[in-house]
């Protein structure tokens, strides 16, 4: 194989392995509650988003209550809802931002997974990346979804755009667990 090739396609694998691997990983899920259904919900809590913000920027929640995010994207550019604390959403942030240099993500929505794209490398095809956290969900310019997540005791939550340069640009929020 040539040099010049097989280096190039080293990395590009093991960008792409080591992503979907990440995006495996829970993230501390357990630490931040989980997921809940809609006989559990006790409240219903709506968020507008726009470029680059939440209308909330903080958001009152009691451990072990079960609440329905009604997520309402009134910018121009994709945007998400993932809960989580600074460390994970930093993790979650690398994850997102091989979606958007792989293709799977565009900034104002999905691309073409990669696994659908009908490349390979000999007999191995490329392993395409989603974004199916539990704690998150990607929310398309003028698109409206939920989330039914049932808190922990935790501390130091946030609710967060994972976007590449949205948190940075301030697309954070923070849940009071009390």
């Amino acid at each position: 194989m040539n040099a010049k090739f097989f280096t190039p396609v080293i990395a590009t694998m093991a960008l792409f392995f080591g992503a979907t691997a990440m995006a495996s990983v829970g993230h501390g899920k357990d630490d931040i509650g989980q997921p809940g259904t809609a006989a559990e919900v006790t409240r219903t809590v709506e968020v507008k988003m726009g470029d680059i913000f939440f209308a909330s920027k903080n958001i009152n929640v009691k451990p072990g209550e079960t609440v329905r995010f009604v997520l309402r994207n009134e910018g121009s550019l994709l945007h998400e809802f993932n809960i989580g604390n600074a460390a994970a959403h930093a993790a979650h942030q690398k994850e997102m931002a091989a979606m958007f240099q792989n293709g799977t993500l565009t900034p104002i929505g999905s691309g073409q997974a990669m696994s659908n794209m009908g490349h390979s490398m000999g007999e191995m095809k490329m392993v395409g990346m989603e974004h199916n956290d539990p704690n998150s969900v990607l929310i398309e310019p003028g698109a409206t979804k939920e989330l039914i997540w049932t808190f922990a005791k935790s501390t130091g939550l946030e609710f967060a755009c994972n976007v590449p340069g949205h948190y940075q640009s301030g697309m954070v929020g923070q849940f009071e667990v009390k």
